[in-house]
């Protein structure tokens, strides 16, 4: 199966006091990207687990982060940002999915990552995460049969690792809308809407990776965010394959830094910071 995707997102960050924004490491507010992909199933596991075989025909990425560095920087991050294109365009990612299709890991993208400026990292990695989650499906289908007009619920949830010390939680309404023929393939049209919540899974969560210098400093980090989205699929009727999907999420990081007694940092000035972002995604199978 041959997917295209296009994925778009935009960002907007406040903060109290409001010059608390100036300390953090240069982050883009906008982001696009456009891939072509060839998809292969290569091993179905008895647990239902599922291996699949993604292959990047084409990938273009495009973000606002160069004109956020300072000037003797951008060249350097424009010029990243194409590579980074360049390299993925032809490789192959190994994508584990559990039974109800939820994105468990994916493998292969972690030496591309690491030749990327650190602040395209984690958006990078977001990016390509969120395109995999979409193509399992997730909580899309039903755990019985449903006519036209029915409607369902399914939980999301996913546990914390060691890898991504989160939690994520939350509730899928979905109804099936009504039958039409994709490309000559007779699909189920699917309406849904989901709300979510993605926490710290442990203490570890709020003084890892980029937290480690407030950490360092006796500050803790309280966050979460609060996810809404709604979309309609297309699901082929014969096997159950998506066909073609388009949904907007919208998610709300609020942070919330607190000092402990032996912090050198004061406790008297509140410090939050609230990043609002919307993601519009387009998949398109072939």
């Amino acid at each position: 199966m041959v997917y295209q995707t296009r994925v778009e997102t935009h960002a907007t960050v406040h903060s109290t006091p409001e010059g608390l924004t100036s300390f953090l490491p240069p982050l883009p507010t906008e982001l696009s990207a456009r891939q072509q992909n060839t998809v292969t199933v290569r091993a179905v596991h008895p647990e239902g687990t599922v291996d699949v075989e993604t292959r990047f025909d084409e990938f273009e990425f495009h973000s606002n982060l160069v004109e956020r560095l300072a000037e003797k920087d951008r060249a350097a991050a424009a010029q990243a940002e194409q590579e980074f294109g360049r390299r993925l365009a032809g490789e192959t990612l190994t994508v584990h999915y559990d039974g109800d299709g939820h994105l468990r890991s994916f493998e292969g993208a972690d030496n591309l990552l690491r030749q990327v400026d650190a602040p395209y990292r984690e958006p990078l990695r977001q990016l390509i995460g969120f395109f995999l989650e979409q193509l399992g499906g997730q909580t899309l289908y039903p755990d019985h049969e449903v006519r036209p007009g029915d409607e369902w619920k399914r939980k999301i949830a996913s546990p914390s690792s060691d890898l991504f010390p989160f939690e994520l939680e939350g509730e899928n309404t979905l109804r099936y809308a009504g039958k039409t023929r994709y490309h000559g393939v007779k699909a189920a049209v699917v309406d849904y809407q989901f709300t979510s919540v993605l926490k710290p899974g442990g203490t570890s969560a709020s003084s890892a990776g980029p937290f480690a210098p407030l950490a360092a400093m006796g500050v803790t980090l309280d966050f979460g965010i609060d996810g809404q989205g709604k979309g309609r699929a297309l699901v082929a009727l014969d096997d159950g394959r998506l066909l073609e999907n388009r949904s907007t999420l919208r998610q709300k990081l609020s942070a919330r830094l607190k000092s402990s007694p032996r912090g050198s940092a004061p406790a008297s000035q509140p410090l939050s910071l609230d990043l609002d972002s919307e993601t519009r995604l387009e998949i398109d199978g072939q």
